[in-house]
């Protein structure tokens, strides 16, 4: 009669256990869309055993009291993940500097329906005219004319670099932002979880999955190491930095500069901000960026190298070494372009300028006693004037915050005409793209443009002069390319160069792009649902439950026959 008793436990048991698999089931196939959802695999054991006999011949005589459900297993796979976030973070990173790339290129290419290019040429095409007259007013005018376009192009294209650098800025902005908000809710997780989970009893299988969703969109923003700690929780690394352990969140900061108002992020805890020491999040002195080094992960690294620390000029690349030009202004896209094209803009300004206005050197002593000792002053033998016979001979391009010229009286009476040399500590004083302009007076005054020797002959040399700077093999692109050319090959090498970074770029995301999705693939098959997986699985406990039912009829009818017969 017992045992008879003790058999309907058995196909309750049954039938529970198989009710409790379906229900686990029919959650899996109602998620089986949603993303990051981790399926739940039911896993079964034995009952506690009743021994009868422990004096058997040959084994202990028990009977069984069913089946339980052991766990329901959230599966992942701890390699496939770390994979994973590695090289989603490297992929983002590529992804970053490409885009940046293809915006630069886009710029170059294009500004307002006009290549940059055109307005090169046609400004070399003005002094190919002015070379047939140098005395006609018309060739002049056209001079000046194409001049204030090709300055114009220059400057609307470095407000347009500049302008992209603060939009990459603001994206930087928005990247911090992120990943202060995904470690609090990390940390949020590691609190609920830790709290659900400690009766040991139920697992909190949707906040893990709310979490390790936040952890792979945190890997792609920077490098990611994390650890499941043996209560639930995850402690996480940023950028080899404590980042969330059970309790805190060891925030990410950003400085800005004052002049650029660039961001920049960094490390309170390890910083000392009354000393104005600070740690920054990422160190691009200790190593290259590679991924032997697995120094080449997250967007937000990439953005702030795109973007560099500042608006570049011809300062950052005209005569800088090789090394510390590749550690600085080379390893950003933005800030070479910037650079490059600033110094483009320089020699052909300031080589245009010297023959319109050309220099000497000379000592001499002033009416108040200064000794001016191998000084540039305006040549004066070989100078030319305009119409207006004004000395010294007008430059085509001004400085807006310094003169060319400083008129100083020597001793003996002479007039000399002294250079204003380009102080480098301020750019008011300096041919830079942003600071220059093509000479008011110029632009008002026509015949003001030096054409005449001093014997008032047309400057026919000067002239010729003019036109053969262009085909003059005088410039370097960079420091890490020593080939001279002219200023048309400077242009078209620049362009390449921006397009040949952009292809590798592009060629390393892509690439990575399409591991990363294998990668995922992999992990899917781990974690993921599979709708016909989980159908044979409903009818395998349907089956089960329809068995332990039939189970269960069976030893009532049993049980009815020998109690009425009885």
């Amino acid at each position: 009669m017992a045992n008879g008793m003790g058999s309907l436990y058995i196909g309750a048991s049954g039938l529970q256990n198989s009710q409790n698999a379906l229900n686990t089931t029919a959650n899996n196939l109602a998620n089986v869309d949603t993303k990051g959802y981790v399926r739940q695999q039911v896993l079964f054991e034995d009952r506690d055993y009743v021994t009868f006999d422990r004096k058997a011949a040959i084994s202990d005589q028990q009977a069984g009291l069913g089946v339980n459900i052991a766990d329901v297993v959230h599966t992942r796979n701890v390699f496939l993940d770390q994979y994973y976030r590695t090289e989603n973070g490297r992929q983002s990173f590529y992804e970053a500097c490409a885009e940046s790339s293809r915006e630069v290129e886009k710029l170059f290419q294009e500004l307002e329906g006009e290549e940059f290019h055109t307005s090169l040429q046609q400004f070399w095409e003005s002094f190919a005219e002015f070379v047939k007259g140098p005395e006609n007013g018309e060739y002049q005018a056209l001079v000046v004319q194409k001049a204030t376009l090709f300055v114009d192009r220059a400057q609307k294209m470095q407000k347009e670099m500049y302008d992209y650098q603060k939009n990459l800025n603001y994206k930087i902005n928005n990247d911090i932002k992120r990943i202060n908000e995904l470690g609090k809710k990390i940390r949020d997780l590691n609190q609920e979880i830790l709290r659900i989970e400690s009766g040991g009893v139920e697992t909190a299988m949707t906040l893990r999955d709310e979490r390790d969703n936040a952890l792979d969109e945190l890997s792609g923003l920077a490098k990611v190491d994390f650890k499941e700690r043996a209560d639930g929780t995850v402690r996480v690394k940023l950028e080899n930095v404590e980042f969330v352990d059970e309790i805190h969140v060891y925030e990410v900061q950003g400085y800005t500069d004052l002049t650029t108002g660039f961001v920049t992020p960094y490390w309170p805890q390890l910083s000392d901000v009354g000393r104005g020491q600070y740690t920054y999040m990422f160190d691009y002195k200790s190593g290259d960026i590679s991924a032997e080094l697995n120094t080449d992960i997250g967007s937000l690294k990439g953005l702030v190298i795109s973007r560099g620390d500042k608006p570049a000029d011809y300062r950052d690349i005209t005569g800088v070494d090789q090394q510390i030009y590749e550690d600085t202004t080379g390893m950003s896209v933005v800030m070479t372009a910037q650079a490059e094209l600033d110094q483009l803009i320089h020699e052909v300004v300031t080589a245009i300028n010297d023959i319109f206005s050309p220099l000497t050197t000379k000592s001499f002593t002033a009416m108040d006693g200064t000794r001016y000792s191998n000084v540039k002053v305006w040549d004066e033998e070989n100078g030319c004037l305009g119409t207006d016979g004004e000395k010294p001979g007008r430059e085509l391009f001004t400085r807006r915050g310094c003169e060319r010229y400083n008129k100083v009286t020597a001793q003996d009476g002479t007039v000399y005409y002294v250079y204003n040399e380009e102080d480098l500590t301020d750019t008011a004083k300096m041919y830079t793209t942003k600071g220059i302009e093509v000479n008011e007076y110029l632009l008002k005054q026509e015949n003001g443009l030096p054409h005449l020797k001093k014997n008032g002959e047309p400057a026919q040399a000067m002239a010729q002069a003019l036109v053969a700077l262009w085909d003059e093999k005088r410039q370097t692109i960079n420091p890490s390319n020593n080939d001279l050319c002219t200023f048309k090959e400077y242009y078209r090498r620049m362009i390449q160069d921006v397009g040949t970074t952009g292809n590798v770029y592009e060629g390393l995301a892509s690439g990575l792009s399409a591991e990363v999705e294998s990668i995922d693939n992999s992990r899917q098959q781990v974690f993921g649902v599979s709708s016909d997986e989980e159908l044979q699985n409903m009818i395998k406990y349907q089956n089960a439950y329809n068995a332990a039912s039939r189970f269960i009829n069976v030893i009532s009818e049993m049980l009815e026959h020998i109690v009425t017969r009885l």
